[in-house]
């Protein structure tokens, strides 16, 4: 067995730990912004390892690529994917809020409803 297996075994291993980790949070923590931390931060982890785990395997300037274009895109949309869930639970009220230390968008959301109308079509 060569360093290069035994870098790829424990490589995949600590990938396997974290998505586990993501999935226990998933089910253990209290509401939605929370679980929504739990499985961005460690699935994005747990890919970028599986992925560095594919290209010590098989070191081939196609395959590099290709995981530089997968985590380049996960990078990309997973932040946003959240980010977007996690407004849309806060706007439909699936949201504990007293588990906010601060509520910067209740704060924008009341400071835009106290804004006047001043569209065209009034």
């Amino acid at each position: 067995m060569t360093a290069a297996e035994i870098a790829v075994g424990v490589l995949v291993l600590v990938s396997a730990f974290l998505s586990m980790a993501a999935g226990i949070g998933v089910v253990r923590f209290p509401d939605v912004l929370t679980r929504l931390h739990a499985a961005t931060k460690p699935q994005v982890l747990g890919l970028a390892t599986v992925l560095l785990a594919i290209v010590l395997q098989v070191p081939t300037w196609g395959v590099l690529t290709t995981v530089v274009l997968i985590m380049t895109f996960q990078l990309l949309t997973q932040p946003m994917t959240a980010h977007m869930l996690g407004r849309a639970a806060y706007r439909s009220d699936h949201v504990r809020r007293d588990l906010l230390i601060v509520d910067d968008l209740g704060r924008d959301i009341a400071e835009h409803d106290q804004e006047p109308d001043l569209s065209p079509d009034r």
